[in-house]
């Protein structure tokens, strides 16, 4: 399936055991692949934000690679 990075946009992240993590605000590309590398998270209020890598916004950064599925929400393969 295609999407736009658009489309995923605002959209609610969750793991896969169901915690939500925040909603989606931007994505970090590889300058040099052209690969997208990270997904940058805000945050919801319940997530414990020093068990995730985050940016200098708060942002949490986890792997584009970890997304595992797109339909109402993004599901993200966390392993703690």
């Amino acid at each position: 399936m295609r999407k736009f990075l658009t489309e995923l946009r605002g959209k609610t992240v969750m793991t896969n055991d169901g915690q939500i993590l925040g909603l989606i605000d931007n994505f970090v590309v590889d300058t040099i692949s052209g690969g997208i590398a990270h997904v940058l998270v805000t945050p919801s209020e319940d997530v414990e934000q020093r068990l995730f890598q985050s940016d200098t916004a708060g942002r949490l950064v986890l792997p584009f690679k970890s997304m595992r599925a797109v339909k109402d929400v993004v599901v993200m393969d966390i392993g703690k």
